[in-house]
């Protein structure tokens, strides 16, 4: 029998050590769970969880063990110290004794007895005492008690102001409902939300988009065959409105430069009604592989697939209707689902800066004259987003802001733009400027 707790422990340790994301372990580590005929979701809950609270885990565990020996413990050790402590706090199935058991059995397995009663110590000092309390300083408050990265805090406080960024934290550390795009292709949706009725999954339509439906019960509508058929595909309504505001029509011509996983470029191929033709160029061999296998599951005709750095894609010549910028970024809007972003905030930001200033220039050079280029990100960064554009424009006077407004909900639009905001909008976080190109 696969002890669950001992795998979760391996995967946060490795994603928290070596900075890496969970999805793929935890995908390899679920299905060999379940095929010994074990229930996977406490794996999923540890792991996601752990991650997700992990600032907030070490400062409580901090509160009750000497701080100076604290400090000294091998990070390893500290981690099984967070997994018993989330599990006290956030496991309500879980009963204390069998928690704190568990854990102290891993830690004999994993290192010795001194270790072991290290835990134990620590796990019983909290539970005869459970208060906790933080700093007043707002950004530490926010950045210990919803486990935040402190940079990142201070910057949304600046946006938003304490109450909005509490709300932001707070929503970020909710679990994620299932978004699912209907394939208008292969049916329709009330068809969708028929069918999983009959199937007791209850499924919600979004005001965002008409096309998007929600759902808590995220793993029975992912485990129906309606989703290998291709009847649907995941994604949020933030990313199904970039496709809207962009508004493809039949028969154009489009070029989507960072196409992958391909949500976006097939998105579009449904509303051309797999008409015209898409160019998706992508870089990644792996990343390559999940598009090729959405639009196979979803029976698209009009994609052509490039494997190639966006950078060195060419002939350059203004020969498309339509140019879609989805760039990389920093990811501050997609916290909730992607829990590791958080902490990886030693990206090399003035160099991501570059590179999408730079996506900004190529992908306008391919654009007709009265063709549109979008530029988008799942940031809430203003550098990566307004601050962009507003430079791409000053330097590009053939080009002028199409406000997002003509095309989208009103509440969905700030100063021309896609905005959606998690705390307002209760979806992730995403930008997105629609530019014509004038002459």
């Amino acid at each position: 029998m696969i002890n669950i707790r001992l795998e979760a422990y391996k995967i946060i340790v490795t994603v928290l050590l070596k900075n890496v994301f969970s999805d793929k372990l935890l995908k390899q580590k679920q299905q060999q769970i379940q095929n010994e005929g074990q229930n996977s979701e406490l794996l999923y809950v540890l792991v996601k969880g752990v991650i997700k609270m992990y600032k907030n885990l070490d400062y409580i565990v901090s509160i009750y063990t000497d701080l100076d020996k604290f400090k000294a413990t091998n990070k390893k050790i500290k981690i099984l110290l967070y997994m018993a402590l989330y599990q006290l706090l956030y496991c309500d199935s879980i009963p204390d004794h069998a928690a704190v058991n568990e854990s102290v059995e891993l830690a004999k397995k994993l290192y010795n007895e001194k270790v072991a009663n290290f835990i134990n110590a620590v796990l019983r000092s909290y539970l005869r005492s459970k208060e906790i309390t933080y700093p007043e300083d707002p950004v530490k408050l926010l950045t210990l008690k919803y486990s935040f990265p402190e940079e990142i805090v201070k910057k949304w406080i600046e946006y938003w102001g304490f109450e909005k960024t509490q709300k932001l934290c707070i929503y970020y550390n909710e679990v994620p409902k299932l978004n699912i795009r209907i394939n208008r292709f292969a049916t329709e949706k009330e068809k969708v939300k028929n069918y999983f009725h009959r199937r007791n999954v209850k499924l919600i339509e979004s005001n965002a988009s008409e096309n998007i439906l929600y759902t808590d019960q995220a793993h029975e509508v992912l485990n129906d065959v309606a989703f290998s058929e291709g009847y649907y595909s995941v994604q949020d309504p933030s990313a199904a409105m970039v496709v809207e505001l962009m508004k493809p029509e039949p028969d154009e011509s489009i070029l989507d430069l960072f196409a992958a996983p391909g949500g976006k470029a097939t998105y579009m191929a449904e509303l051309m009604g797999n008409t015209g033709e898409i160019i998706a160029v992508e870089k990644f061999p792996s990343k390559i592989k999940k598009l090729k296998q959405a639009v196979e599951r979803l029976q698209i005709k009009n994609i052509k697939i490039i494997n190639q750095d966006a950078f060195k894609y060419g002939p350059v010549a203004p020969a498309f209707d339509k140019v879609l910028l989805d760039v990389p970024c920093t990811g501050w809007g997609v916290f909730q689902k992607k829990s590791e972003l958080r902490w990886q905030i030693n990206q090399d930001l003035p160099k991501l800066l570059k590179m999408q200033e730079n996506a900004l220039k190529k992908g306008a050079m391919f654009v007709k004259k009265d063709g549109y280029l979008i530029y988008s990100t799942c940031t809430l960064n203003k550098d990566e987003n307004e601050k962009q554009i507003e430079k791409f424009l000053k330097k590009n006077k053939n080009f002028k802001i199409d406000p997002a407004s003509a095309y989208l909900p009103e509440e969905y639009v700030q100063d021309k733009y896609l905005q959606t905001l998690p705390f307002i909008h209760y979806m992730d976080g995403a930008f997105a400027a629609k530019l014509k190109k004038i002459n």
